[in-house]
């Protein structure tokens, strides 16, 4: 199990116009990105009780949620994805899902799942049964993403947060989506064991700090 840490801070425009020149001067842009950025999708679990969203609102030191993501509105590559984390510390499972098994699930067919040779599907169908689980938003934006070698850095520009409401047919590309409220623009950093001094430097920002954002959270300000 390989935990990674995390930063984000929330951003105003004035505040990317500072900061991107100088990640781009010293980090390399994510070569899946298209022309510096890429959009993605996703698909949230969560079950009747918002357990995945009450815990984040909460704080609670260990929990996880599931979703299904696709990059650039392309459906032929789909992953099923667990996000975990302990005491602060973050770690993402994924599995490929192809376009048919993603429509199976988000419609309830999931009798081929137990079945399947991927453990996160098995175990995405055992909560699905026993915690209830179920798609329950989408959420939509943009990312400028960066690399940076040493310590595996990871840094993104998230913005244009959309929420789908209580639409769960993501795979269609016109299923509608609004605004999600007044989110802001979100720096994350990621990283392994260290985060170098000439990272760390770049994305400061006076007056900026850490803080805990949920983008699922953020979309589901609607209910």
């Amino acid at each position: 199990m390989h935990y990674r840490h995390e930063w984000k801070h929330e951003l105003t425009w004035l505040d990317v116009l500072t900061i991107r020149p100088r990640l781009q001067a010293v980090m390399e842009p994510d070569p899946h990105a298209l022309e510096g950025k890429y959009h993605i999708r996703s698909l949230y679990f969560d079950n009747a009780q918002d357990k995945a969203l009450r815990e984040k609102i909460d704080g609670v030191n260990r929990r996880e949620k599931f979703r299904i993501r696709y990059y650039n509105g392309d459906l032929s590559v789909i992953h099923l994805e667990k996000k975990s984390r302990l005491n602060g510390l973050g770690t993402k499972y994924s599995a490929a899902l192809s376009r048919e098994e993603a429509q199976d699930i988000v419609d309830g067919s999931w009798a081929w799942m137990p079945e399947a040779d991927r453990p996160l599907v098995r175990e995405l169908y055992c909560k699905l049964r026993y915690q209830g689980l179920r798609p329950k938003t989408i959420v939509d934006y943009t990312r400028e993403p960066f690399v940076y070698g040493p310590g595996n850095v990871r840094v993104t520009f998230d913005y244009g947060i959309r929420t789908g409401l209580n639409c769960t047919d993501f795979l269609h590309p016109d299923c509608p989506t609004i605004p999600a409220g007044d989110a802001p623009i979100l720096l994350e950093v990621k990283w392994d064991a260290y985060l170098p001094d000439i990272i760390r430097d770049a994305v400061q920002t006076p007056g900026r700090r850490a803080a805990a954002f949920s983008k699922y959270a953020q979309c589901r300000i609607y209910g």
